[in-house]
Formats: C-alpha cells, sequence, structure tokens
C-alpha cells in the first residue's frame, strides 16, 4: 500500500477529542491569561495604574519609574501564573510574528538566583535585525535592533512564557515591522479626524480606529498533508483534478459542522477568549472543509495583534485535532479561496461616526462627510490600497468568483448615494434625510416582523459600507491586517487633513462644510460602483474611469513608490522613503521566493512522483496489449484500440510535463541571474508563473487516466471531505 493509501487510512480512523470545557461561564475565563485592567488593578500601585492607564488611553509618555513599578506588579503576577521566562513579541516583515525567551532569572551574588524581571526588560529588547528582513536598511554585518514595549497591547501568557507587545526598529530609527507604521497611521487618523469631528462637536477629543476581521481558512487531515508536499511547503495544491462534487451543491455553507472541526472549534474559541480575544462567530464557509471564525470588533491595534495570535493558535490547536490548518488565499483549485475581511470604522470618545442615520441633520451631515473623505482618501489611492492587499498568494485569489475583484472601488448602496445625490444638488443641509432599519411584515404565519438595513450587500465589491462600517473585502487569509490598515488609515488621514484645511480657509461654518463636501462628493464618483465587479464591462469602464486595473503583484507593489504615496506617507508621519524603498524590495524578494519555492517543488513532484508513475501505467498498459496479440492474434486489433489510445495519452501529457519543467527551470535560471528585486520579481512573475498552470493542466489529465491505486499523491475527493 502507497503512502497515499496509508495516509488516507489514517485520516479515516480519526476521532473527535472530547474537549474538557470549563466549569465556568466564557464571562469568567474571559482573559485569564492577560496582564488586563482587572490585574492592573489588583497588581499595581494606585499611582502606576493610573499613570498606565493614562498612557494607554491618552497616549502619554511613560517614565522608567513608572514601567520599573509596572514591571514588578507584572511579574508578581507572572510568578502566581507559574511563569518562568518573557519574550519580546513583534511582527517582523516575514509575515508572522517573532520571539526570543529570556528567563526571569538573575544571580544573586552569592552563589545563587533570584527571579527578576526589571523595567528595562519590559521597556527593550535587542534581536538580531540583521536577520529579519530590512529591504537593505541594515547590513548583514550591522546586527543592533531594538523591539520597545507597546503599553496600548496587553501583556499575555503563552504556556510559561510573558508575551509582550512590541515595536520592532533598527538601530538608526526607521520601522522593521508592521505595529510601528500601524501605530503612527492610527495616530495621524486621530489627530487629523478629530479637527474635522471638532467641527460639528468641540468635546470630541479622540478618534479611535476600530477593526472587526473575519478570518477564513481551510482544514485538512494532517496525515494526508503529510502524504502532499506541495500542501507542506508551500500551502497550497500545485496539482489535483477537482472531485465530482466539491462546493457546486452549496451545501457545505453555513452546514451542520463536523463533530472532528466542532471539536477543534471549541478548544480554539476556549484559548483564544482566555487569552482575552473576544471571539464570536463560526461556521462553514462555501468550499469543502472551509471555515470562519469572526471576533467583536476592538481598537485596530489591539485587533491586529489578536489575529497574528489568533493564526498561530489556530495552526497549534489544529495539530492537536489531527489538522493541518491552511492560511494560504488559494489552496484548492476551483473552490473558493479565503479571505480576511476587515471591517473598519471610526468612533470618537462622544460616538460613533459612520453610524447612519442620525438623530439630527447636523449628525447626517457629519456622518456624510467622514464617508465621502473616506471614499477621498479610497479613490486618490486606490493603487496602493491594492497594492497593500496583493500577494503572490493572494493573486491566485482576487478576481475569482468568491472574492472582489483587482480593482479597488465602494458600494454604498442605494440610500446613501441618494443621500450624497441630495446633499450635491440642494443649498441646505436641511434636505439630508436617510431612513434607518424598516419593519417588514413577511406574509408568512407565525414570522414576526423582520428590520431591513437600509443598504443592501455586494459581495463583489472590495470596498462596501454596510451599515456602519465599511469592509475591506479583498484582503488575504494569511495576510497580517495591519499592511491594508497602514495605507487605509493614512489615506483617509490625508484626506480629512485636507478636508479641515480646506473648510477652514472657507469660513469654517456649516456652509463651508457643505460647500468643500460637495466638491469632493462630485470627486469621488469614480470610486462609487455598484454593480457587478465580476463583469468584463467594469473592467472596461473602471479605465475609463482613471481606477488603477493592473493585475501583476510586482507591478502593482510600484504604487507604495508613486510620488503621491511617498508623499503622503511622509507628511502624516508615517514612513519616509527611505523605509517605502526598504519594504517594496521586501515584498518583491518575498514575491519571487514564493513562486521560486513553488516551481521548485512542481518540478521535484513532477519528475520524482508523477512521471515515474506515469511511465510505468504506460508500460503495464504496453504490456497488456502485447498479451491481447499473442492470445488473439490479428483479431486482437480493436481490443487493444484503447490501450493504445491510452498508451498515446499518457505519453503526451508525460512528455509535455517533462518539456515544460525543462522550460520552466531554464526560466528560472535566467531570472536568478537578473539583477534588481523588482525586475526578478517581474521575470518570475512574467516568465516563470506561467508554467506552473501550463504543467499542472496535464497532471491533472493524467490523474484520470492512471489507475487509482498507482497515483501517489491524495486526490482532491480525499483531501477536501472530513471524515
Amino acid at each position: 500500500m502507497n503512502l497515499r493509501f496509508q495516509s488516507y487510512e489514517a485520516a479515516s480512523k480519526k476521532k473527535p477529542l472530547n474537549i474538557t470545557v470549563p466549569a465556568e461561564r466564557p464571562s469568567e475565563y474571559f482573559g485569564r491569561y492577560v496582564f488586563n485592567q482587572e490585574k492592573m488593578f489588583r497588581y499595581l500601585p494606585k499611582d502606576t495604574y493610573r499613570a498606565l492607564r493614562r498612557a494607554i488611553e491618552q497616549a502619554a509618555p511613560l517614565s522608567r519609574e513608572v514601567a520599573d513599578s509596572v514591571a514588578q506588579g507584572m511579574k508578581r503576577w507572572a510568578l502566581d501564573m507559574g511563569v518562568t521566562h518573557c519574550t519580546h513579541w513583534f511582527q517582523p516583515l516575514t509575515e508572522g510574528t517573532a520571539e526570543k525567551h529570556d528567563a526571569l532569572i538573575e544571580h544573586d551574588g552569592k552563589g545563587g538566583l533570584i527571579e527578576e524581571f526589571t523595567g528595562k526588560m519590559l521597556v527593550q529588547q535587542e534581536p538580531d535585525a540583521s536577520s529579519f528582513p530590512s529591504g537593505g536598511i541594515r547590513s548583514t554585518f550591522e546586527a543592533r535592533g531594538y523591539t520597545a514595549w507597546d503599553p496600548a497591547s496587553p501583556v499575555f501568557i503563552i504556556g510559561d512564557t510573558l508575551m509582550i507587545p512590541t515595536v520592532f526598529i533598527a538601530y538608526t530609527g526607521e520601522a522593521l515591522d508592521y505595529k510601528a507604521p500601524l501605530k503612527k497611521a492610527l495616530a495621524a487618523l486621530d489627530k487629523a479626524a478629530t479637527k474635522v469631528a471638532q467641527l460639528f462637536d468641540k468635546e470630541v477629543t479622540h478618534v479611535t480606529c476600530n477593526l472587526g476581521w473575519e478570518q477564513e481558512y481551510f482544514l485538512v487531515d494532517e496525515d494526508l498533508c503529510a502524504a502532499r508536499p506541495d500542501l507542506m511547503l508551500t500551502g497550497r495544491t500545485l496539482m489535483g483534478h477537482s472531485a465530482a462534487k466539491n462546493q457546486q451543491m452549496d451545501d457545505h455553507y453555513f452546514g451542520a459542522i463536523p463533530e472532528r472541526v466542532q471539536a477543534f472549534m471549541q478548544d480554539l474559541e476556549i484559548n483564544a477568549l482566555q487569552l482575552g480575544i473576544p471571539v464570536k462567530t463560526r461556521h462553514n464557509e462555501v468550499a469543502p472543509n472551509q471555515f470562519e471564525l469572526a471576533p467583536i470588533y476592538e481598537e485596530c491595534n489591539l485587533a491586529v495583534d489578536h489575529n497574528m495570535l489568533l493564526m498561530s493558535l489556530m495552526r497549534r490547536i489544529a495539530h492537536k485535532h489531527g489538522f493541518q490548518c491552511l492560511l494560504h488565499e488559494k489552496p484548492f483549485a476551483g473552490v473558493n479561496g479565503s479571505g480576511k475581511h476587515e471591517n473598519w470604522s471610526l468612533q470618537t470618545d462622544r460616538g460613533t461616526l459612520l453610524h447612519a442615520p442620525g438623530r439630527t441633520a447636523e449628525e447626517q451631515l457629519r456622518f456624510a462627510v467622514f464617508i465621502v473623505e473616506t471614499l477621498k482618501g479610497v479613490l486618490r489611492h486606490n493603487g496602493l490600497l491594492k497594492a497593500s492587499i496583493m500577494s503572490a498568494t493572494n493573486e491566485h485569489r482576487l478576481g475569482a468568483n468568491e472574492a472582489p475583484p483587482a480593482i479597488i472601488s465602494s458600494f454604498l448602496g442605494k440610500q446613501l448615494e441618494e443621500l450624497l445625490d441630495h446633499i450635491s444638488e440642494n443649498d441646505t443641509k436641511d434636505v439630508l434625510r436617510m431612513k434607518g432599519k424598516q419593519g417588514l411584515q413577511l406574509d408568512i404565519p407565525q414570522i414576526p416582523e423582520l428590520l431591513i438595513d437600509n443598504t443592501d450587500r455586494n459581495r463583489t465589491s472590495p470596498f462596501a459600507f454596510v451599515g456602519n462600517r465599511f469592509e475591506f473585502r479583498a484582503v488575504g487569509s494569511s495576510a497580517n491586517c495591519a499592511s491594508a490598515l497602514i495605507a487605509l488609515n493614512t489615506a483617509v488621514a490625508e484626506a480629512l487633513d485636507e478636508f479641515h484645511t480646506r473648510v477652514e480657509k472657507a469660513g469654517g461654518d456649516t456652509a463651508a462644510i457643505l460647500h468643500v463636501l460637495k466638491e469632493d462628493i462630485q470627486a469621488t464618483r469614480p470610486i462609487r460602483f455598484g454593480g457587478n465587479g465580476y463583469g468584463e464591462e467594469w473592467q472596461q469602464e473602471a479605465r475609463a474611469r482613471g481606477l488603477d486595473c493592473e493585475t501583476s503583484t510586482p507591478l502593482v507593489i510600484d504604487r507604495y513608490l508613486d510620488e503621491t504615496s511617498v508623499r503622503m506617507f511622509e507628511h502624516m508621519g508615517v514612513m519616509n522613503l527611505h523605509e517605502l524603498r526598504a519594504r517594496n524590495d521586501i515584498k518583491w524578494e518575498t514575491y519571487y521566493k514564493k513562486v521560486q519555492i513553488e516551481s521548485r517543488v512542481l518540478g521535484d513532484l513532477s519528475l520524482n512522483h508523477i512521471l515515474p508513475v506515469a511511465m510505468r501505467y504506460q508500460a503495464e498498459l504496453a504490456r497488456g496489449m502485447e498479451s491481447l496479440r499473442n492470445l488473439f492474434g490479428t483479431d486482437s486489433e480493436k481490443l487493444c484500440a484503447r490501450n493504445m489510445n491510452l498508451v498515446i495519452q499518457v505519453g503526451q501529457h508525460a512528455d509535455a510535463i517533462a518539456e515544460g519543467v525543462e522550460q520552466m527551470t531554464e526560466a528560472r535560471k535566467r531570472a536568478n541571474h537578473i539583477e534588481g528585486e523588482r525586475e526578478r520579481a517581474i521575470a518570475y512573475h512574467d516568465e516563470v508563473l506561467p508554467y506552473l498552470e501550463k504543467i499542472r493542466r496535464h497532471i491533472d489529465k493524467l490523474e484520470l487516466i492512471v489507475e487509482d491505486e498507482a497515483w501517489p499523491l491524495p486526490k482532491y475527493r480525499e483531501l477536501l471531505f472530513i471524515r
């Protein structure tokens, strides 16, 4: 029995794990392993507690003396929880997280040890900066870099280790991670949005960006995954013919959750809640073996940290349950891929900014201003926003039937479009009217009245307004949420900053607000689109509207270095040109390395797994024909015809695979000799990537010809249905 059938047999014997559910309710164990406000109050002196809360809520500086006091309180809590180590937990530009564990011990000067944790250990560490991607900011011989504590994201415990969320910067001060520029973008948005909000309410002192992400993922049996080198090394299947039944019946979507998956979800939720991640929703997604998890929304910086932590938890807990968790955007051809919808909203310290309708005309005017200025930022930087979500993995998903197209546009819904039209066509704010949820009485016995939202939803819109927030639907499932949010928050901050300046120049009153708003309503028409984003006619119309329609990831990444992008990031104090160039080099390098790995894996599988099987099967067919000829003589030709046809087909596909691998290898060698990360990435996209699909087509055809027991790799019908 080959590895494929051994893996299939092992996967079929998997039994659901019995999960020990805590006796308490979730509200009682939520945040058990988090140094949250309740722990701060219990373990910190009152003055320290107040100083730390002020630093968190008002972005006030924290002195080293306060940090020392906080560290002592954290140490007492950590030791009570059995902690022996601490680490700075950060998000380098590797698409994952990083940590270096240090024991909480020091020499006591008498030949022994004492448990020690100081403010210095809390506030900063020094990892090796040269070993993380820096895009040239740091040379290999320049190793020094710093991680610095982010008080706005609570410290938590994993196992025996105190995990301290931090930013990661170079010795020279440039950001080497996602968190540092995200926090700068949030600060810029807070400043600009607060000024605009104060045009309507002088009491506003702070604007917060909220995020609610929706995490899609696949689960496959770990034993079957181990028999697929492509899944193990690249996160997706580089070959595999579609199963006769996949998602065409739509019966998996919101269906009953399989027992083993339910056990995994339950275990994941318990762990997530104990770490303060407010997970709320779980369900089957459209494709077989595809699922989704979503939390209650949180402040943006914390929500990003929680998503990164959750993805790590998902992989670890999946292993406990005999699964492999796949976060690749397109692990299986022919079925839906996975995204990570980012629900983005704004609120002041006195209420929500994007909630409609307002109670008064002034509130409705404020709502319209923030909607339109958000659209203004998205329109001006639509190419940049696309660059923020493009990758070698998400490139396979965007534009398919389950994902938005690779053109950034925004759906607002009929009522909101009518509201903006009214504002642009009238001279008084008294015309501002927008209905809230309306009752709908169904003509069905015993069914109560439904409340209908003031807008429908458009699944093909990458950036849709959905009632009290915008949903950025184009983000990939494996991405760090911060990548898109750095671009989005900075773009909106720039638009709001310019809006405030123009209003002040026009007089600063309601008439000035209306005048500037009308100009921007007209200016943002190109980004507003409520039709079918999948249609070819939309691509033509989008080009006519001046929207970015490029689909090549290496070329889309160029948008970070556009003059408008550089000016925006520098003016808003988020990133400088040096940092942007470095990040682009990292993006291009990451892109071509991923394609390079996929190419090498496909070449290896083709030459060492698929072709030997094909040749053995071809030889077996030939021997069968020889036996028929020996037995039946000249009367055997009709009997041999089918075998001869199969021999020819197998030979043709095998020749095409061998030739394709040879050509792909040569294309890869040529690309590897190209100087410059951008040019090499373009070569991999244009010259190497097409071979992956070309070779795959022939392998998938062979899969249908070669007898089942001879095929070396688990097939889609085995991978995609959990037993």
